[in-house]
């Protein structure tokens, strides 16, 4: 083959049958320094006591790269003239990618077989970014921290700093080819990469989220390197190589042996790893030196060589190993990692060697580039097919829908109100727990950030203020829908990992210590002080931002004290239990025996300084609620991860939102039982049954009592004066305990066609509105799980008659009827209220005042809260129709005549629960009973709660 030459100023072209390039004087110091570095990092990553700052490992790396790389091609272009991308990309790619395809390869294998599916599938997504050289990219992207990550490490992480080198390569190479058309004097191109070093070293600085993994603000150690190499060194007196060969080692292990999870970096701190090594490689290029000649030993070198594929294979070995056998001791992964060169070396010796030695690769770039790509395509495929059907088997990634469970129970050692069928599905699944956040959007702010936007929720004028990090944030969900209950509003002022106590931190994302949230809470306090007055603060923190129980509560003080100068209620809500570990994932893992994954109850639970305090009267106008006493019973030495079929929490330490949402009955009623709505303001319980029993028995005769029959007595009214077809009895068949705390109202049919169901009410018809307050009437049930044609004539309802009725069944509509829920045939669900004369007359009889068909998918089903409230405390008066704590219809007193309004709802009620067949409001709407009608679906009604506020 001929050789051709180009001049300087030619494009820039390939020029494939060109002889390769002599390459610069060999330095074996150097291959002793990748030693010094990769034991680093191996040291840090084994957990061996004293070596916390081995990840210094990673900046010798990269100076050393810049180096050598720029050595490289400066003096190619020197010599030539140009630098030959095509030879230069081949090269890189003969020697790094096939070891590593191997490595991924290997990884995507053993973590389908050794890791719990959901981790899997987020290997396999680490195995294309490492594969296509972003992996870097993708953990900034999953705010993956590099010293402490919140989940389970990648077993891929370190591919990071890889991804970071091949991005170098990617843009510095083709710089410096321009810098060679161009005839760049050396003086030029050292000015411009030490501009760019310092504006790297700049962003580095400013950036902190992406500092520690990403390219832009690491190439400045890149510069270091390559200024180095552009330096114009010649023979250096002895005593200057000493000095700098001695002092660079001894920063190197300053910072190996100093450095620690805590040292803020990379930043300033990062300046001692990186000029250490910039000197060692200086003196070495001025001549001989002690610390060169003992870097250029035999064994130093030896491990050199195989740095690049030990640093590949010990990290996955590692991360593999804890996968399969739990956390391990610092002794045996120093074990893991030495046998992890067996596999370094024999890629080294049979893959990397013979690959980057091949004069048929290295004849033709093309040839190297070629198998290059075929290191990137394999691995890449091979994740998406391991991918795929990891995924498809994890199941949907929909957002969670916890409204086929039981409602949550406001009281007691039950997180629901009753027992979910036994083959319930977990609610979520383990893809969607790790999606499931509160839906607040960006009022969580980043560590980054020192105001919180104008968060208010809710159409409350009085508003509730939730104040704290993200474990107060966890809360939101359920203190929106205890808001609604109460007709207020929620402002949230929630800041990431930042303690809501007056505490200095250092932040893991931000790699220093946490100034922004100490003007943050400065800022978020001042907004309280300066504006309206909320009606209620709900403070919320991490416990374990310090184990100083004396610095945590003069923090608490600090921050309390402003706050209490407000003049209004505030409830500390204590921290919920901290399983540790990544639950969504161990969960994938255990689908079956979800008990796997809970975690020791003295592990999970911390003392708490600020309860303790609290309930001693330290704090005067601060109360305290938990739900640890249901989330992780005294009663068992472990926390559950699932808890009646509710995964509990998305991640290590936060609550889902399912769970949050199943909660805020019971923080609903422990904010009223501490007196959070004031001591005039809070509710109080006429009325409540959650339906506890023996499954067959009757409900609790002292609260309910039977209507039999097909009218009440004297039968002022044939067929319930609806037309319904059916006989109520009192027998089991029709109504009873389920046994599993609901109860059950069920229509049955003979063999001649006669159909009979259940009708109960409460004894007590004195449930009256006091004046100037509320009477809420509130059940959870689920209506009868029926569809379709087999669903028509079904009309189940939750009601209440004006108490005058008992005295002789006499006067409807005049003495009023509540409608709070009314449905017929799988249809949406009603609200009415009825008054006045019939027909006509204010409230427009018989059809009344309604809110008319509301759309219900799964109503029919699945649990909800359906509550009315006539509310006497506004003008005008007012009665209201919720479901799950969200308001849809109103009527208000203006509305109706004020004698029928008076005579409606200024009196005591009681209450009714039936399923009626057939009627005049099925008929109405084309679904009267059929032969095709199913009999026994019943309804069920998990709890009914009476209670009034004044």
């Amino acid at each position: 083959m001929s050789t051709s030459t180009a001049p300087s100023t030619a494009p820039l072209t390939v020029v494939l049958n060109r002889a390769p390039v002599e390459r610069p004087k060999f330095r074996p110091d150097i291959e002793g320094l990748r030693a010094v570095a990769v034991l680093a990092v191996l040291a840090f990553h084994a957990a061996v006591p004293g070596f916390a700052g081995g990840f210094v490992g990673v900046d010798v790396f990269f100076v050393v790269s810049g180096y050598l790389i720029t050595g490289l091609l400066r003096g190619e272009s020197v010599r030539t003239g140009r630098v030959r991308l095509a030879e230069f990309y081949s090269r890189r790619a003969r020697r790094l990618l096939p070891s590593a395809a191997v490595v991924l390869a290997v990884t995507a294998v053993l973590g389908a077989l050794l890791t719990a599916p959901l981790r899997r599938a987020d290997l396999e997504r680490d195995v294309l970014a490492s594969a296509l050289s972003v992996a870097n990219w993708r953990f900034i992207a999953e705010q993956t921290d590099y010293l402490a990550a919140g989940r389970d490490p990648s077993a891929l992480l370190h591919f990071w700093s890889l991804a970071v080198e091949e991005q170098f390569y990617l843009l510095w190479a083709p710089l410096l080819a321009l810098a060679a058309r161009w005839a760049w004097r050396r003086r030029t191109l050292l000015g411009l990469t030490l501009l760019l070093g310092a504006g790297s070293f700049w962003l580095s600085l400013h950036w902190s989220a992406g500092a520690y993994l990403s390219t832009p603000t690491r190439a400045w150690q890149f510069a270091a390197g390559a200024a180095v190499a552009l330096l114009p060194i010649g023979r250096m007196p002895r005593p200057a190589r000493e000095l700098l060969g001695t002092g660079g080692l001894a920063g190197v292990l300053a910072a190996l042996l100093l450095f620690d999870g805590r040292t803020p970096y990379p930043g300033y701190a990062a300046l001692l790893p990186t000029a250490a090594t910039a000197a060692i490689l200086l003196a070495g290029a001025g001549g001989t030196h002690l610390v060169g000649r003992a870097l250029s030993l035999g064994a130093p070198r030896a491990i050199g060589r195989l740095s690049y594929n030990l640093y590949l294979w010990h990290w996955p070995v590692l991360v593999l190993a804890e996968a399969r056998w739990g956390t391990l001791h610092w002794g045996v992964r120093v074990a893991l990692t030495a046998a992890a060169a067996l596999p370094a070396y024999a890629a080294l010796r049979w893959l990397e060697q013979p690959l980057r030695r091949s004069r048929v690769l290295g004849e033709i770039p093309r040839r190297g580039l070629s198998l290059g790509l075929t290191a990137v395509v394999f691995p890449v495929l091979l994740a998406l097919v391991v991918g795929s059907g990891t995924i498809r088997d994890l199941g949907p990634a929909t957002p969670p829908d916890p409204s086929g469970l039981p409602p949550g129970a406001r009281t007691g050692s039950s997180l629901l109100a009753a027992a979910p069928p036994p083959h319930t599905p977990t609610v979520p699944n383990p893809v969607q727990a790790r999606q499931d956040f509160p839906p607040d959007g960006g009022c969580e702010v980043d560590p980054a950030d020192t105001t919180s936007p104008p968060c208010r929720f809710g159409t409350g004028d009085d508003r509730i203020v939730l104040l704290g990090d993200s474990h107060a944030g966890q809360w939101f969900s359920a203190l929106l829908g205890v808001a609604a209950e109460h007709r207020l509003s929620v402002e949230e002022l929630v800041k990431q990992g930042c303690p809501l106590p007056e505490l200095t931190v250092t932040n893991p994302q931000l790699g220093r210590t946490y100034h922004e949230c100490d003007t943050w809470r400065a800022n978020a306090l001042t907004r309280l002080v300066d504006g309206p007055k909320p009606k209620l603060v709900i403070v919320s923190a991490l416990n374990r931002y310090t184990a100083d129980r004396a610095a945590l509560l003069r923090g608490w003080e600090r921050t309390l004290a402003p706050l209490r100068e407000l003049g209004v209620p505030i409830v500390y809500l204590q921290d919920t239990p901290i399983p540790g570990r990544d639950v969504p994932a161990c969960v994938s893992g255990h689908p079956d025996t979800t008990s796997a994954c809970d975690f020791p109850r003295a592990e999970g639970l911390y003392a708490d300084p600020l309860a303790e305090e609290i309930a001693a009267g330290k704090f005067p106008g601060v109360t305290t609620v938990e739900v640890n006493s249901v989330l992780c019973p005294a009663s068992g030495r472990s926390c559950p991860a699932v808890l009646e079929h509710v995964l509990l929490y998305r991640d290590d330490s936060h609550l889902t939102n399912a769970a949050a949402v199943v909660l805020t009955p019971r923080l609903d009623q422990l904010l009223i039982d501490s007196g959070a709505f004031g001591p005039a303001g809070g509710w109080t319980t006429l009325l409540h049954d959650e339906f506890d029993g023996a499954a067959g028995a009757r409900p609790d005769p002292a609260t309910w009592q039977y209507d039999l029959g097909t009218c009440y007595p004297g039968c002022p009214a044939a067929r319930w004066g609806t037309g319904e077809v059916e006989t109520m009895t009192d027998s089991a068949e029709n109504v009873r305990l389920d046994g599993r705390g609901a109860l059950e109202i069920t229509p049955t049919r003979d063999a001649a066609g006669r159909w009979s169901s259940g009708r109960i009410e409460s004894r007590r018809a004195d449930l009256a509105a006091p004046a100037g307050g509320i009477l809420r009437l509130e059940a959870e049930l689920a209506l009868p799980d029926v569809h379709g044609e087999a669903a028509a004539g079904y009309w189940p309802a939750f009601w209440a008659l004006g108490g005058k009725l008992r005295d002789g069944y006499t006067g409807w509509p005049g003495v009023g009827e509540l409608d709070v829920l009314e449905s017929v045939g799988a249809r949406g669900v009603f609200g009415t209220v009825h008054c006045g004369t019939t027909p006509g007359g204010p409230c427009q009889e018989p059809n009344g005042l309604g809110s008319g068909e509301q759309p219900c998918a799964d109503c029919w089903g699945a649990f909800h809260t359906y509550a009315v409230e006539i509310d006497r405390s506004t003008s005008p008066e007012r009665v209201r129709w919720l479901r799950d704590g969200r308001e849809y219809f109103e009527v208000t007193a203006d509305r109706v005549d004020p004698a029928a309004w008076d005579q409606a709802v200024h009196h005591g009620v009681f209450l009714i629960l039936n399923v009626a067949i057939g009627g005049d409001l099925p008929a109405a709407y084309g679904s009267s009973p059929t032969a095709g009608t199913e009999p026994g679906h019943p309804m069920k009604v998990a709890s009914v709660t009476v209670s009034t506020r004044r």
